[in-house]
């Protein structure tokens, strides 16, 4: 009964909050103030320039400025860069950036820092932008507020990833001839937005103070920002009914929480801002294990797992069922082309039989090992479900559990996993965050969030290949559709469910319409609608 009133309150009920969520219209701004908000996990970097985790991604939105933002219909809209214009052949993409933007030290902000993370960082490190860049010859930088993009064929999933989660500029003046990766500046960051890094407690939290030299005369409203660590799901709900913390997002609270939160008078719940992301949650198989390299054995353990389970149960709702790698939300492009893999215990253990992979005296095929990405207890539940839905088919599981930095090497480096559990961005082109999950570039690189299953395929490299550079539209949704066929015949990954996130938020809190990558946006337009709340001091920020 719960799951079901969940996901009534998901479909119906949260859009009203969120409807909601922006009630700032016609009000003047108050100035100061500190805004609590959680963040969990904590970052294992504060870079989203080098890693891309979701929780580094939520602190430097407020740190660095991106060229773009993106509105709630996903248009770019000016940040860093105020204007911007594309080539009729589509080979070249000019960026008119914002004179007298300053980074945090002082040093004015260029072209050439643009110049420089582009060829340095986004394009040899970046997980994603490797490929969404990979486009990109020469970059040319006639004056210091105007940046050029030569690129050998079009690519039009470029202007789909210039925010500050999607291409976050470094300044080269602290970057290079350094060692990129290890450079200190990774976890002390300069940026150009809103806030100015100022303390990272390790355990405990971060805070950034109000920058006094913003391009944006008169904001940030706010004085101080601090993240609090909060590890307990429960501590977390507390915290934001009592009014310790003003803001969480990402599902900070167990979602059996989150209906009664919503009906708070002291907070709101909204599942806006997340628009830009597209979130899908998968299954990554290691295709270099023995049991696993045989897609027949895949295409089993696919027929054992009832998505709407995981839909309904262990995330109430507040998910949907996959079954493409490409979210519905991106209807151009999503296509399942007929392949599914109906809940079907009986066929999955026929398929098991064909593979050589009989039930021994103890009813055990073999044993498997099941990480899940550590972003909370959802993620574990999943995992949970996973190892009884094998069970039943004759495959022992063990679930294991580790921090994010053990997590990310273990599968992307060390590779030493049967089955992950994570989830990606598919964002709003599925060249910038699906494409990464199949491509065998990175396989093995230590490179998190992209292909973890261990997959090659030349004919799905060639695909992402060709995706990269297709200017027609129709052909390019096509080659996204033949992409899909493959790789679900071929499943090295599974999606299990499209995910509905959502955000706990302080009902003083005020702040314009929430822009669709708001999750990784700043707090430039929020404020504290009343002078008690603008008044209050710093928030508590002792080790929970």
């Amino acid at each position: 009964m719960l799951a079901l009133t969940m996901s009534a309150l998901a479909g119906s009920a949260w859009a009203e909050q969120a409807g909601g969520a922006s009630p700032a219209a016609q009000q003047e701004p108050r100035r100061g103030g500190t805004l609590t908000a959680i963040i969990q996990p904590e970052p294992v970097i504060l870079t989203a320039a080098i890693n891309t985790a979701a929780p580094t991604g939520v602190v430097t939105g407020s740190i660095f400025d991106g060229l773009v933002d993106y509105d709630a219909n996903l248009n770019p809209v000016p940040a860093l860069a105020e204007s911007w214009e594309t080539s009729a052949d589509g080979k070249t993409l000019t960026l008119h950036l914002r004179k007298g933007v300053k980074w945090h030290d002082g040093k004015p902000f260029t072209s050439a820092d643009v110049k420089w993370t582009l060829e340095q960082v986004w394009k040899k490190i970046h997980p994603r932008n490797q490929a969404t860049f990979a486009k990109v010859t020469s970059v040319d930088t006639p004056d210091d507020t105007t940046v050029v993009l030569n690129l050998s064929e079009p690519s039009v999933a470029i202007l789909s990833s210039l925010n500050s989660n999607g291409a976050q500029v470094l300044p080269k003046h602290l970057y290079e001839g350094t060692d990129i990766l290890n450079n200190p500046h990774n976890n002390k960051p300069v940026g150009t937005g809103p806030f100015v890094f100022k303390e990272w407690s390790r355990g405990n939290y971060i805070v950034l103070e109000r920058n006094p030299d913003y391009w944006a005369k008169g904001k940030p409203y706010l004085d101080r920002i601090v993240y609090r660590v909060i590890p307990d799901a429960a501590a977390r709900s507390a915290a934001l009914e009592k009014g310790e913390v003003q803001y969480a997002v990402l599902s900070p609270v167990p979602l059996k929480d989150a209906e009664r939160l919503a009906k708070l008078p002291n907070l709101r719940v909204t599942t806006q801002g997340y628009e830009w992301l597209s979130p899908w949650l998968f299954a990554d198989f290691n295709v270099e294990r023995p049991q696993l390299k045989d897609p027949k054995v895949r295409q089993a353990l696919a027929q054992a797992i009832d998505r709407n389970t995981i839909s309904k149960v262990v995330w109430f709702g507040f998910a949907k069922p996959a079954d493409s790698p490409i979210p519905s939300t991106l209807t151009a492009f999503h296509d399942t082309s007929g392949i599914t893999y109906p809940f079907d215990p009986k066929k999955a253990e026929a398929l098991l039989d064909e593979a050589g992979y009989k039930r021994g005296a103890d009813g055990v095929r073999f044993t498997l090992d099941i990480d899940y990405i550590p972003y909370g207890d959802d993620f574990k539940r999943t995992a949970e479900y996973l190892k009884q839905a094998l069970k039943r088919i004759g495959v022992d599981a063990n679930v294991r559990s580790q921090d994010t930095a053990a997590y990310t090497k273990r599968i992307y480096g060390d590779r030493d996993f049967d089955i992950a559990i994570t989830w990606f961005a598919a964002f709003s082109d599925p060249q910038v965050g699906v494409n990464r999950a199949y491509g065998s570039g990175p396989i093995g690189k230590n490179i998190p969030w992209t292909n973890g299953s261990g997959y090659r395929n030349p004919q799905v490299d060639a695909l992402i290949a060709a995706t990269q550079g297709e200017a027609d539209p129709k052909k390019r949704i096509q080659l996204f559709k033949d992409l899909q066929k493959v790789v679900l015949t071929d499943l090295p990954t599974l999606p299990l469910v499209e995910l509905k996130f959502f955000t706990v938020e302080a009902a003083n809190l005020k702040h314009p319409q929430p822009t669709g990558d708001q999750v990784y946006g700043s707090f430039r337009d929020f404020w504290f609608d009343d002078a008690k709340a603008a008044d209050a001091k710093p928030a508590d920020t002792k080790s929970n």
